[in-house]
């Protein structure tokens, strides 16, 4: 929905609301056009139910307002006396519209000092529940939301079983664009599975200034562009066109910014004809082929030494040739010093491999391009407001941009390219744009398959490992103490401030003790 389409629903929605009040604005002593003015009403209303005036701001946060509009119907149907259970459920039930039936069938009395205390124990509990949920919503959206690693494609800098805090506000906070929807969860609800949303409305995008740009090498975490999976927990075959902030969350590297030139050669990334350096933290890894002795060789000794958790074997059934899938340099110059290990050689990807960005279609290339996961480019990441040339040589790089990502219609007759039905050959660029790569090269589905993240994707910066979760371990090792409480950004290795928290958490109980120690000498 268009801002002018928003514009005209809020208007249509106040204009229901001021017909449906007027009368119980002026029993409480206001004016009836109080009753129509967007914003001002809703002050108004709050100090007529005897409410904070602060609350207005949350009639206005998607999600949050969903909670909030509920809670005010009842607050208003009982400061007139209507405070019936059958009542309160005729309020949320006809979203509503039963005060406008109220307004205007029932000779009501205003309570303007009314006891604000729930009226049963049932609906004093509702009511903390739901303030709880909205404050967690209100946290979860616009400030730190939790976040746990599923995949390997950043291994080494963060582990599967990582439990993440993700900060909104360093990128800047993104408002929901999908207003009607369940808290605190994804795209769907965990253990049914369904859609945990409506496609309609959309609210425009909309992000909050940041602290921050984001930069080379920063982890990243943003919805995933491609996604048409129909949810998380139950995907199936079908196809669904996802609204932009219920696409699936991804956590990778940001090795490329708008306006930057991008190559990879031999698996290593060239930003602006120079080689991109990684920060001592990042342990980029790749996939190796490694011929032994068989009659020198002890496997299992290899694999414990170099702490190797999976992606090993025989690349063959009778080779002699181990395969391992995910190894950093400094392991790999570590494995030739192993007996019975006779060559370790990289392997890099050479011609065209299927599934390349951006000539993969209906499985086969779709021209000549010769790129793959290890060689790949030169290409430009598109920077708002800058203009590239379009022909069919460099139209495939920007089609999903033009289309899906910045919504323009696109034709393509013969050499001839029309962009919302005008000739042209050229575009500019609406948004920012980033390249997103995981350090596990050979194991990470990245931009060099899915292409480019826009702008309004992006959801916000990891910042901090508060749980690591290891599957393969026994007992309390099943935990990763050593990364509890270790921020994921920064110089030098991780350091875990787990005992610093603990030491915090004593203090707080000893503190707490005392105090209420305290209270009760003074009662006595």
């Amino acid at each position: 929905m268009s801002v002018q389409g928003w514009l005209l629903f809020i208007l249509i929605v106040q204009v229901i609301h001021g017909l449906g009040t007027w009368k119980l604005y002026t029993k409480a002593g206001r004016k009836a056009w109080e009753a129509f003015v967007p914003i001002y009403n809703a002050i108004v209303l709050m100090k007529i139910i005897n409410r904070p005036t602060w609350w207005t701001l949350l009639l206005f946060i998607p999600i949050i307002n969903l909670f909030m509009f509920p809670i005010i119907w009842i607050e208003t149907l009982r400061t007139f006396g209507k405070k019936t259970t059958l009542d309160m459920v005729l309020g949320v039930a006809t979203l509503g519209l039963y005060i406008f039936y109220v307004n205007y069938t029932q000779e009501l009395t205003y309570h303007a000092d009314r006891d604000l205390k729930a009226p049963t124990k049932a609906m004093d509990t509702l009511g903390s529940l739901a303030f709880a949920i909205i404050v967690a919503t209100f946290v979860h959206t616009y400030f730190i939301q939790p976040y746990v690693i599923p995949t390997s494609s950043l291994e080494k800098s963060l582990l599967i079983g990582d439990f993440l805090f993700v900060s909104k506000f360093n990128y800047g906070a993104r408002t929901p664009m999908t207003p009607i929807a369940a808290p605190m969860v994804h795209d769907s609800i965990p253990l049914v599975g369904t859609l945990s949303y409506t496609k309609k409305p959309q609210l425009p995008y909309f992000r909050f200034p940041k602290l921050e740009k984001i930069k080379n090498n920063d982890i990243v975490v943003f919805n995933w562009p491609r996604d048409t999976l129909d949810n998380m927990y139950n995907p199936s075959n079908r196809r669904i066109d996802k609204p932009i902030d219920k696409k699936t969350n991804y956590v990778k590297r940001c090795v490329g910014i708008a306006g930057d030139s991008l190559e990879i050669k031999d698996g290593i990334v060239f930003i602006n004809g120079k080689e991109l350096i990684l920060p001592e933290r990042a342990k980029p890894q790749y996939s190796y082929n490694v011929a032994f002795d068989r009659s020198k060789i002890n496997i299992d000794y290899i694999i414990s030494e170099l702490n190797i958790t999976d992606g090993v074997g025989l690349t063959s059934r009778d080779s002699d040739t181990l395969y391992f899938s995910a190894l950093t340099y400094e392991s790999a110059e570590r494995l030739k010093n192993f007996p019975g290990i006779l060559n370790v050689k990289r392997n890099i990807r050479k011609g065209a491999e299927d599934g390349t960005f951006p000539d993969f279609k209906d499985g086969k290339p779709s021209t000549t391009r010769d790129w793959n996961g290890d060689n790949f480019g030169p290409i430009y990441i598109p920077e708002a407001g800058k203009t590239v040339t379009l022909n069919k040589e460099t139209l495939p790089l920007y089609k999903i941009i033009i289309t899906e990502y910045e919504g323009n219609t696109l034709e393509v007759n013969g050499d001839q390219i029309k962009i919302n039905g005008q000739v042209t050959n050229q575009y500019t660029f609406k948004q920012d744009y980033y390249w997103m790569m995981g350090d596990n090269r050979h194991n990470s589905l990245d931009a060099r398959y899915f292409g480019y993240t826009p702008e309004d994707h992006i959801v916000g910066k990891p910042v901090f490992i508060w749980m690591s979760w290891n599957s393969n371990g026994k007992g309390i090792n099943k935990i990763r103490w050593e990364r509890l409480f270790t921020t994921v950004s920064g110089d030098g290795q991780p350091k875990s401030y787990f005992k610093y928290f603990l030491a915090l958490l004593a203090l707080y109980f000893v503190g707490e003790y005392f105090y209420k120690k305290r209270k009760k000498e003074k009662v006595a």
